[in-house]
C-alpha cells in the first residue's frame, strides 16, 4: 500500500526549495525541514521559482510545512534527501529516528557516494538513487531560480516514485542505471569548480575556450580512471561521455552550435559551488574531483589537473572571500 503522507525535503536549500516548491504548486502536501534564514526568508515572502524557460510561479508560505526540527518527517510518505554530500551520515540518522519506516527515501545529490551511506545507515528501508541535472540559484526575497535544462532521474521502484514526483514544470523519469547516471552527472559537475575559481557567469565561462580546454583535460582524466573501475558513465547531454574531451576542445563558433542542441543555460546561473564559496560554506569537491582522486590512487593513475583544482578550491574556502576570479592559465599552473 502507498502511503498519502507528506513529501518532506530533508535539507532545503536551492535544489531542495525549487524542487519542493514546484511539487507544491502542483498540490502535493509538501514540508521543508531547512535552517532558520531559509524559513525565515519563505515566511516573510512566500516562494517564489522561477526558470529559464520563463516559468514564474509563487507559493505561499501556508501552503507549506516549515520546520527545523527533525520530526517533521514522522508521518512522511516520501523523504528527498537534498543535503551536501558531507552532511549524508548526519541526515540519515535523523532519519532513522524520526521518519516512518516505510517512508520512501530518495537521494537528489551531487555525488556518487550519497545513496551507499543512505542505505547503510537506514538497512531495510526503501532508498533510491536520484539525480538532478539543473542548477538553480538562490537570488534572496524567497526567489529560486532554475538556470539550466534537464530532466530529473529516479531508480525504478514499485511505489511507482518517479511517476508520483513527476508534476507540470518538473520532469522526472525512472532510469534504471543511475550509477551510469550519477557518473554521468559528476563528469559535467566537473565543471562547478572551474566556474568557482573563474566567478563568471557559466554561459560566459563555457563560451571560451581556454576554460573549456580545462575542463576536456579534467573530463579525460576522469575518464580513463573509469575506465580503470570500469564505470561506463551515461551521456546525459547530445553528446557521449567518450566524445566529451574532443566537443569541449572545439572552436568556439563550433562548441556554440553543438551546446544549443543540448543544453539551455541563461544568463545568470552559476554553479552551487560558486555560490559556496560567496557564501563562506564548504563545498564539495571531495565528493566530485575527490571521488576522481581517488579512483585515481587506487589504481595507481595519475590525475595532475583534478588534484590541482581540488588544492585551488580548499584555497578558496580556507580564504573565505568568495571566488577568486583566477584565469585559466593561473588555474593550470
Amino acid at each position: 500500500m502507498v502511503s498519502t503522507g507528506p513529501i518532506i525535503v530533508a535539507g532545503a536549500g536551492s535544489i531542495g526549495c525549487f524542487v519542493g516548491g514546484m511539487l507544491a504548486n502542483a498540490g502535493h502536501r509538501v514540508g521543508l525541514f531547512a535552517r532558520a534564514r531559509v524559513i525565515a526568508d519563505i515566511e516573510s515572502h512566500d516562494l517564489r521559482l522561477t526558470s529559464w524557460d520563463g516559468l514564474d510561479v509563487r507559493v505561499s508560505a501556508g501552503q507549506l510545512m516549515l520546520a527545523e526540527e527533525a520530526s517533521i518527517f514522522a508521518d512522511a510518505a516520501i523523504v528527498l534527501v537534498t543535503v551536501k554530500s558531507a552532511d549524508t551520515a548526519a541526515i540519515a540518522d535523523e532519519l532513522a529516528r524520526h521518519a516512518p519506516s516505510d517512508a520512501i527515501v530518495v537521494s537528489l545529490q551531487n555525488g556518487v557516494s550519497n545513496v551507499a551511506v543512505l542505505r547503510e545507515r537506514l538497512a531495510g528501508r526503501a532508498v533510491l538513487g536520484g539525480m538532478v541535472p539543473f542548477n538553480v540559484m538562490t537570488l534572496g526575497d524567497g526567489r529560486f531560480h532554475r538556470a539550466t535544462s534537464g530532466d530529473i532521474a529516479v531508480e525504478p521502484d514499485q511505489a511507482g516514485t518517479a511517476a508520483r514526483l513527476l508534476v507540470p514544470g518538473l520532469s522526472v523519469h525512472a532510469t534504471a542505471n543511475m550509477q551510469g547516471v550519477q557518473w554521468g552527472k559528476l563528469l559535467l559537475n566537473l565543471n562547478n569548480a572551474l566556474n568557482a575559481l573563474s566567478g563568471l557567469p557559466l554561459r560566459a565561462q563555457l563560451a571560451q575556450r581556454a576554460w573549456r580546454l580545462l575542463l576536456a583535460d579534467q573530463v579525460a582524466e576522469a575518464l580513463r580512471v573509469m575506465r580503470a573501475e570500469r564505470i561506463a558513465p551515461v551521456a546525459l547531454a547530445a553528446v557521449p561521455p567518450g566524445l566529451m574531451p574532443y566537443v569541449l576542445r572545439l572552436p568556439d563558433a563550433l562548441f556554440q552550435i553543438v551546446a544549443a542542441r543540448s543544453l539551455k543555460i541563461d544568463a545568470m546561473a552559476r554553479s552551487s559551488m560558486w555560490e559556496d564559496l560567496q557564501r563562506g560554506r564548504r563545498t564539495e569537491i571531495d565528493y566530485l574531483q575527490g571521488a576522481i582522486v581517488g579512483l585515481a590512487e587506487r589504481h595507481r593513475l595519475e590525475v595532475p589537473l583534478t588534484r590541482r583544482i581540488v588544492t585551488l578550491i580548499a584555497a578558496a574556502e580556507r580564504g573565505g572571500k568568495g571566488s577568486p576570479g583566477l584565469t585559466p592559465g593561473q588555474v593550470r599552473g
